[in-house]
């Protein structure tokens, strides 16, 4: 026999079920840019954070930059209906910028109301990458239509398709997207010897928002950032991640200390990233792809140093789930919609 207290909790999600079944906090957003934070973190293991992976909402459509692991657990999180994506955007192919997409397309493919392949947008080896995860998926996809009718998941769209770009020459910008009012604009930066990385700029309506991707200061990047109302930049903090590494490497773990400390030299730190927001005129800034991970309130201070000196704007480290609002009237609002939930 069920307790109280079990038959409590089922009459409460019971009634509370078809209200969060049925939200769509896309739909209620005013009209303008908006971008959130899907995942702020990085490889190293992070029970806050998931790894990078930014969705940017203009005039109801998201388009999705990077798909790190847990990629669609949160979008699910945050409330952002997977069949809204209109394509993905990739940076560039670490692991943990593409680790979920395959889940990314499948929860896409699967959503109602989509009757198309997902694209997905890259720099030379993006057609490898796609072409690798739609094979691994296969199988999956045979099962799935066998299962629930191919009225409920067609066959001929479970598969994404890859569209390549040329990376722009240096201290150039190139548009690959316009749609709908929206213009996004690739740029290379630094992140050697990993090559090629781009970041992206998305204009819309008067506002805009440039994803920085993995890089150390980059002057390409204050060049395509200027102006821009929000920068999301990558940091790291050398200072605790040495601290990791020789904590790593005195434990034993020699390949691990060595690997750790081989990262300091391919991210920017915050004040790096504060100098760029400066110098590039941006109006506000938030630091993503935290390195190392943060357990502690108190060492958020440790890993800003003198960041909020060095750029006098908003600044921000991301969390998961995180909104900035930028209507065409101007101004920006934050929230979070994972805590809105």
């Amino acid at each position: 026999m069920a307790s109280l207290r079990s038959r409590i909790a089922l009459a409460l999600i019971k009634k509370k079920l078809p209200e969060i079944v049925a939200a769509d906090p896309v739909a209620e957003l005013e009209d303008g840019l908006h971008v959130a934070i899907v995942g702020s973190g990085s490889p190293l293991p992070d029970e806050k954070r998931g790894n990078p992976c930014v969705a940017v909402i203009a005039g109801g459509k998201v388009y999705v930059v990077d798909t790190g692991e847990s990629s669609s657990e949160t979008l699910n999180r945050m409330g952002i209906d997977a069949g809204r994506i209109e394509l993905v955007l990739l940076t560039h192919f670490h692991s943990d910028h593409i680790g979920g997409l395959g889940s990314v397309n499948l929860q896409r493919w699967v959503a109602d109301g989509t009757d198309s392949k997902m694209k997905v947008l890259g720099p030379p080896g993006v057609e490898k990458v796609v072409a690798g995860f739609n094979e691994a998926y296969e199988l999956d996809c045979g099962y799935r239509t066998a299962h629930h009718g191919e009225d409920f998941v067609n066959p001929e769209t479970g598969a994404m398709v890859a569209e390549e770009f040329p990376v722009p020459a240096e201290g150039e910008t190139a548009v690959v997207l316009e749609d709908d009012g929206l213009v996004v604009t690739a740029f290379e930066v630094d992140h050697s010897p990993v090559a090629p990385v781009v970041g992206f700029r998305f204009d819309y309506k008067g506002r805009s928002a440039v994803i920085s991707a993995d890089t150390v200061y980059s002057e390409n990047l204050v060049k395509a950032a200027k102006g821009t109302d929000l920068l999301i930049h990558d940091a790291l903090s050398v200072e605790l991640l040495m601290m990791v590494a020789n904590a790593s490497t005195e434990a034993g773990l020699t390949a691990r200390g060595s690997i750790l400390t081989d990262v300091t030299d391919y991210h920017a730190t915050a004040p790096q990233a504060a100098d760029a927001a400066r110098a590039a005129g941006a109006r506000a800034l938030a630091i993503t792809h935290i390195v190392p991970p943060l357990p502690l309130k108190g060492l958020e201070e440790v890993f800003l140093a003198d960041a909020p000196e060095r750029f006098d704007g908003p600044l921000w480290l991301a969390a998961d789930g995180d909104l900035y609002s930028l209507p065409p009237e101007g101004g920006l609002k934050r929230s979070n919609l994972i805590r809105r939930r």
